[in-house]
């Protein structure tokens, strides 16, 4: 039997022993280049190295989804643009495999090795299978199981975003470490001060991978403090400035923005003196520049570290 005339019995058959190397290269090639469907194939251990699968003279890749390639070994194997959606990469040899444009999505890449691999514009999931699979049984009450799945999507997120930064795809890196915390905390005790701190960490920064995070909470607690300085009150020297329903709508508007420009030099700690707080506007005041210190300093270790990378 030619390469090219291998049934589809053959490619689906998962009892077959797919390690012997000779001609299953050149058969899945020729089975490629046919232009006939390749979905769900059984390449279980398949020794695969070096295999070509691009689409020359094509910017869209050939289809090998669906497929079982549990352990294959596909080092140096040029994949580029190949639509591998849905099929199973654990602990597949991808070391120096070229998968640049790959699509990647529903792909179990649990163990997978990707030492040298190229992975420029691969196609990734926003969740990978096993983070969807976990937040899945968690909502079927399966905590126990749960619990495991996101413990296998922390390290595929590790490793990918290892990969990812000898790559020098910093960006997408960043991400990856991002899912990697977020997997993290979800295994950790629901009600845990632990868990709450993290989620903290994430609300604030973005496990320090998004620096708009800083400025919006920034934002948001400026216009809460002085929302607060305009109801309680504070002065303009013997002046009281705050809320005052007997005067006109402009007169309080005139406070409110008073207040807010207090509220931006209190949490700046640069302190003029010519709106002071008292009563219940000092520890306000002083939650605010407290808040302001740490923030700012937050914000320049999560903007330094996005640059430098």
């Amino acid at each position: 039997m030619s390469a090219a005339g291998l049934d589809e019995a053959f490619w689906l058959d998962a009892e077959l022993d797919r390690r012997p190397a000779e001609g299953l290269v050149a058969a899945l090639q020729a089975r490629a280049r046919s232009g006939e469907p390749m979905c769900g194939f059984r390449l279980k251990h398949a020794n695969l190295a070096g295999i070509d699968l691009v689409h020359h003279g094509s910017r869209a890749g050939y289809e090998l989804r669906d497929a079982d390639l549990y352990r294959a070994d596909l080092q140096n194997a040029h994949l580029f643009a190949l639509d591998l959606r849905g099929s199973s990469l654990m602990k597949a040899d991808l070391r120096g495999a070229n998968l640049h444009c790959a699509d990647l999505r529903d792909c179990n890449l649990l163990g997978a090795r990707l030492d040298g691999a190229r992975l420029d514009n691969v196609i990734w999931d926003r969740q990978l299978i096993q983070e969807r699979k976990a937040r899945q049984k968690q909502r079927e009450g399966d905590q126990a199981s749960a619990r495991q799945f996101y413990a296998e999507a922390e390290e595929t997120y590790r490793n990918l975003r290892l990969r990812l930064e000898k790559a020098g795809l910093f960006e997408q890196a960043g991400e990856f470490f991002h899912r990697e915390m977020v997997m993290r905390r979800l295994q950790m005790p629901r009600l845990s001060g632990q868990r709450l701190l993290s989620w903290l960490v994430d609300l604030f920064s973005g496990y320090g991978e998004k620096p708009l995070n800083v400025v919006l909470f920034s934002l948001g607690l400026i216009l809460l403090c002085g929302l607060l300085f305009f109801l309680v009150g504070v002065r303009h020297g013997d002046l009281p400035l705050g809320l005052a329903l007997e005067r006109g709508w402009l007169a309080n508007l005139d406070d409110l923005l008073d207040c807010l420009y207090y509220s931006v030099v209190t949490f700046t700690t640069l302190g003029y003196g010519d709106i002071t707080p008292h009563g219940y506007a000092r520890p306000i005041a002083a939650f605010e520049a407290f808040a302001g210190s740490f923030t700012m300093a937050l914000f320049v270790v999560v903007f330094v570290k996005k640059m430098t990378r």
